[in-house]
Parts: C-alpha cells; structure tokens; sequence
C-alpha cells in the first residue's frame, strides 16, 4: 500500500508540474486521423506516403533513455510502438513526454516507419496529453513462450475483477471480447425476428402489479402519485396486452428484476427476450427457438455447434422432444402419470429426499425431474408437458387436463427458455390465478397474483397464441463458453464492501 500511495504522490506532482507549464492536462477535445488496426493494415502505403497520421489512445508501456523514448499506445482496435526524439518534437515537448505515465491518455501526431529491428511503429512530431490517469494500473506482465505470446501474474481476483470491470477490461482482453460477443448475439437475435415481421416493443419496468413468473418482487414508490411499484419480474403480462390489441407478432428485449438468491446463473437484474406470435402454439415456438439458436451459431460462429470443455453442442435440427414425466421414468422408473400423491411422497422418503409438505404432484414432480433428470440434458433438448399446477399461465393438453402445452429449453444440465401455448380462455385464467393466491396464502411468495386489467384484457379476446421466453445472459454464457453469470453482465450484484 506505502509503494502505490507513493506511485500516486509521484502522479499527482507530475500532474502540478504540467499545470504550472500552462498545460491542461484534461483537454476539451483531441484529433484523430487513423484508427491504429488500420496504419497495422497497410504498412507500407504509410511508410511510402509518409502520411501524416494523429492517433489517440492510452499508454501501456513506456521506456526512455537520455533524449529518446519509447512507448507503446493502445486504442479500440489494437496497439503499436511510438519512438519519441527530442530533436524532432523540440525541448519544450520533450518535457512534456517525459511527464507522461503508464495509463495515461495521450494524442501522438507523426509518420509510420520501421525501426532497425523491423518493428512498425510511429516516429512523434508532437505529443498531447488528453487525460492524466492518477492511480497505477496493475501490472500485467508477458512472455514468449514456443513463439506465443503468454501472460503472467493476470489480474485475476475474481472479486476485483466483477467490481472493477473497467481494469477488468483493460487488463484482460478477451473479457471485453466476451461483451462484443454479447453485443453481436442480441444483435443477430434482432436481425433474425425483424425479418419474420416481428415488431419491437416497450412495455413498463415499474408496475403496479407483478405478474408472468414465480418470483418475488423488488418494491419501490411513486412520490408524486403516493403510490407503491413493483420492478417487473417478466415481460409476459403487457405482452399478451399487445396480442389482444391486434400486434400479432412482438419481442421485447429489456430487463427483468426478481428478488432471489444469486448464484452462478442467477443475478437479480437480468435481460430475457420475450416473443409471442398470434395464431402459434408450443410447436411454433419449437421451430422459432432451434432456428433461433441455429441462426446465432451459423452468422456469429461459422458453425452449426459450440464447444464447451470438452464437449460438442450441436444445434442441428430437430432437437430432442421429451415429456418431462417420460423423462423421470426413463431415468429413476417411477412414473408419475397418475399424480398420486401419497405415491409421490413415498418415492421421495426412498430416495431420502428433502420434502416440501405443502407442494402439490405436480410440484413435487417437478422437483424430481429437477434432481434426477435435468443434469443430464447435454444436448439441446425441449422438454415438454409440464403440470398444469405449477404453469399457471399455459393452456392445459387436450387429451390430459392434469399436462399444459409448455416446454423449457435445457442444454448442458442448464435451462434457457420457457414456452407455452398460452392460456386465452380468460374463466380458466381467472381460477388459475386465484389457486395461485391460495398457494401464496399458504407461504408460497413467489405465487403469481391476480391481475385485472390483464384478466379484462383476455375478456376482449385474445387468439390462439405461442410464446417464448429465453434468458439473454444464460444464452451469451453457452455460446461464450462461461460458467458463471458474472462473467457476461457487465456490472454485475455484488455484497456490499465491508
């Protein structure tokens, strides 16, 4: 702590001297002629022009020695070596230069040229401060190892790392690739729903009711109206809203906000992709979701596949289709067809395990499936047929009213995304949600609550609708190969400093 309270004394005096020579060591603005990728791009035509090139960007290396240094700029596409003589930037600029430090933010006016070792780089005619950085960065060192580049004592506290995601950024490369590859996913999702007409909307974060999941809700209030809010926890509600007022084919991309746990694919905040597609059912959302996820291999990855650890995701069509209670009993052989209870209950004391006395079959069913089955779903697989007790918003299977027509998306033992042929019947609807009070009567609160205006909405007709919900930061972790929903929300929750 004493060197780097000293590394910032040596910074802040610099920073004094270069007031007291008259220059601003924040300016206003800066000028730029060439991206650096581009002057790596054509070497030659700048050496042989002689161009006068401007390049903006921060240090991250620097030598000197007597009246010549070297240093090393870096901006958003790439980095390159600049030579500085005092013979050709004069006295008074020389000063300035050697009060610049690593992290500095610097303007470097010259021409391309090789040095004697043939390293391309950027003879300076005149050098700028543009921002004086007063704290240190880490150091990240490197070597060359069988001719690679290799780097060494990384910053790697996973800690600082989610909590200081700008030095994050700055010292290890390929996290910021991450972010561009994010960005480049939610991109092509657009890309993909724009050309199937589907229109993008906006609907409320803070409503008066919640509703569209199980979860609890985060609260806050409305001064002026004297009012609480609640953050939403799901897209769905407003959604369907539009359906019944004619918008037969929506997405919304935008955050969602649950008051839960957090582990390694939970945040708090988070970002979904809602679709619904009048005229559709669970099948539609089927074909829309394996042509989604192909979709983002194919434009982003070249591939029709993705590699995690040492195995191969292959999102060719058709995917797997299996009814969640055929999956329990191909596993474990306990079928659960008939939901009786008592059978249920009986079958988790044999396997010793944790029992909620409350929870209904289909509840408990799904808690079986959850611990037997879903670890295991590696390839892309739809599993389908949930309880109508524990989907509340779906339409329930014509051939068993016990079933809904919903599926969840599960992928390395992980689920995506949730469908459902959605529930337009607006009586049934009504009952649906009025079981859910009970259950949160019960102790349940993360139960669904009754909402009017939604319920009113239904009554004025909603048609035959599919829709699909995919978790944007869970999708972005299977295709960049992350373990944890740290590593692709930029600033993610964290505990609070002690």
């Amino acid at each position: 702590m004493e060197n780097i309270n000293q590394l910032i004394g040596i910074k802040k005096q610099k920073l004094q001297k270069m007031k007291e020579m008259n220059v601003n060591p924040f300016p206003n603005r800066c000028e730029r002629t060439h991206y650096i990728s581009e002057l790596l791009e054509k070497q030659e035509n700048f050496i042989e022009n002689e161009e006068k090139i401007i390049v903006v960007g921060r240090l991250n290396a620097m030598r000197r020695q007597g009246k010549v240094g070297f240093a090393n700029i870096t901006d958003n596409s790439d980095k390159i070596q600049i030579f500085v003589r005092k013979d050709t930037i004069g006295e008074d600029n020389y000063e300035i230069f050697k009060l610049f430090d690593l992290g500095d933010f610097v303007q470097i006016d010259g021409t391309c040229f090789k040095t004697k070792v043939g390293e391309f780089s950027i003879r300076a005619e005149k050098v700028t401060i543009l921002s004086k950085s007063l704290k240190p960065l880490p150091t990240v060192k490197e070597k060359i190892v069988d001719g690679r580049k290799q780097q060494y004592d990384k910053f790697s506290n996973i800690e600082l790392r989610y909590r200081k995601r700008y030095l994050d950024l700055l010292l290890n490369p390929e996290v910021k690739d991450t972010f561009i590859l994010r960005a480049n996913i939610i991109r092509e999702i657009r890309n993909f729903l724009d050309a199937k007409n589907y229109i993008e909307v906006e609907t409320p974060i803070m409503q008066s009711l919640y509703g569209g999941a199980n979860a609890r809700p985060f609260s806050t209030h409305h001064n002026t109206l004297n009012i609480d809010l609640y953050l939403r926890i799901a897209l769905e509600l407003y959604l369907k809203r539009l359906i019944v007022g004619g918008m037969e084919r929506v997405y919304e991309i935008g955050k969602n906000f649950r008051n839960e746990g957090m582990d390694r694919t939970h945040n708090p905040e988070f970002s979904m992709i809602e679709l619904y597609q009048a005229f559709a059912d669970y099948n539609d959302m089927m074909k829309i979701t394996e042509d989604m996820f192909l979709h983002i291999a194919n434009t982003i990855f070249k591939s029709d596949a993705v590699k995690i650890g040492e195995t191969e995701i292959s999102f060719q069509k058709p995917w797997l289709r299996a009814s969640m209670i055929d999956l329990i009993k191909d596993e474990t052989g306990f079928d659960a067809s008939d939901f009786d209870l008592t059978k249920i209950r009986n079958f988790f004391q044999k396997h010793k395990l944790e029992i909620d006395e409350k929870a209904g079959p289909g509840k408990l069913i799904e808690e079986l499936f959850e611990h037997f089955v879903e670890p295991k779903l590696i390839q892309p697989t739809f599993v389908t047929d949930f309880p109508k007790e524990i989907s509340p918003l779906a339409k329930e299977k014509p051939e068993n009213p016990l079933l809904t027509e919903r599926f969840e998306i599960f992928i390395n033992g992980n689920e995506y995304g949730n469908a459902f042929t959605e529930l337009n019947d607006p009586i049934d609807q009504r009952e649906r949600l009025e079981a859910q009070v009970k259950l949160r009567e019960m102790g349940d609160t993360e139960a669904n609550v009754v909402d009017e205006d939604f319920l009113e909405a239904l009554e004025y007709g909603m048609p035959p609708t599919g829709g699909l919900g995919i978790g944007i930061d869970r999708l972005v972790m299977l295709f960049t190969n992350n373990t944890s929903i740290k590593e692709v929300i930029l600033f993610p929750q964290m505990k609070p400093e002690e």
